[in-house]
């Protein structure tokens, strides 16, 4: 039986095309071949130069901090956070397609997949200065929002709590990953976590070209992620822990997120921590 918990849809709902079919990443030439299907939404976020001065043609823009509940570095209840990406252009029958700042663009991944749209996002193997050495033009202009519909569906899968981690911390079958500095690393972390660096994610961070599926799989087992493994991702606040939950499920290892990550860990002072120095 299909469960439907609620749908986000800003008046009037609009007619929405049939998405072309792609993976977690899509190249640039795929998304100019596809831009002028009205399945395919962009959605750009934080990135240096600003949106306004210049994006993907047909972007909407929304920066991480608008899914946020600004008490917490939480994402919003999923009804809200629905609402939110539904004006941004995310809709049930879209292709979505992210680009931007690569902890922002892991962020806003984790909000889709939060309330059960992970399968329908991908993100663009490179930024807005890399479309345009393409060879492909740029605009100014921003589109009104987006009057979609966005169904919130249960997503049991993608986080976990500080309970579940130190439930955890012995369990062969997961493995932790600490996706923080080194000099965060330093100073303590959850036991049993590896050190996890997401620019070894890309070929080029400056114009955020990833690495290949099958590359971002090795860099996991070079983590220690073996085969039968959940890694679990965590960092300060969740972002590049988002980042890294992104490229495991893009590389095909089951992966889940530490909701609080950090922050929340340290916050309690029962919580075993582990010193590097």
């Amino acid at each position: 039986m299909a469960v439907l918990v609620v749908t986000a849809c800003v008046a009037p709902c609009a007619a929405q095309g049939t998405a072309p079919s792609a993976g977690p990443v899509v190249s640039i030439q795929w998304l100019k071949q596809h831009a002028a299907n009205p399945g395919v939404v962009v959605i750009a976020t934080n990135d240096t130069p600003p949106y306004e001065s210049g994006h993907i043609p047909n972007a909407r823009f929304l920066g991480h901090d608008g899914t946020l509940d600004h008490g917490a570095h939480r994402l919003l209840a999923p009804a809200q956070l629905a609402t939110v990406l539904a004006r941004a252009g995310a809709t049930d029958s879209s292709r979505i397609v992210l680009y931007g700042e690569p902890l922002a663009v892991g962020w806003l991944y984790y909000a889709l997949a939060s309330i059960g749209h992970a399968d329908h996002v991908s993100v663009l193997d490179g930024n807005y200065t890399a479309w345009l050495a393409a060879g492909h033009s740029g605009s100014t202009d921003s589109p009104a929002p987006a009057s979609g519909r966005l169904t919130v569906k249960p997503s049991p899968d993608i986080a976990v709590d500080r309970a579940w981690v130190r439930s955890h911390l012995d369990d062969p079958k997961t493995r932790l990953l600490d996706v923080r500095s080194s000099q965060e690393w330093e100073k303590g972390v959850i036991p049993n976590s590896t050190k996890f660096l997401w620019a070894d994610l890309y070929s080029d961070v400056k114009t955020r070209r990833l690495k290949t599926p099958a590359e971002m799989r090795a860099v996991f087992e070079k983590a220690g992620v073996g085969a039968g493994q959940t890694a679990v991702t965590y960092c300060a606040v969740g972002m590049r822990a988002s980042l890294a939950y992104f490229a495991a499920r893009a590389a095909g290892i089951p992966a889940r997120v530490y909701v609080g990550s950090w922050a929340d860990w340290s916050s309690d002072p029962t919580s075993p921590i582990t010193k590097n120095r």
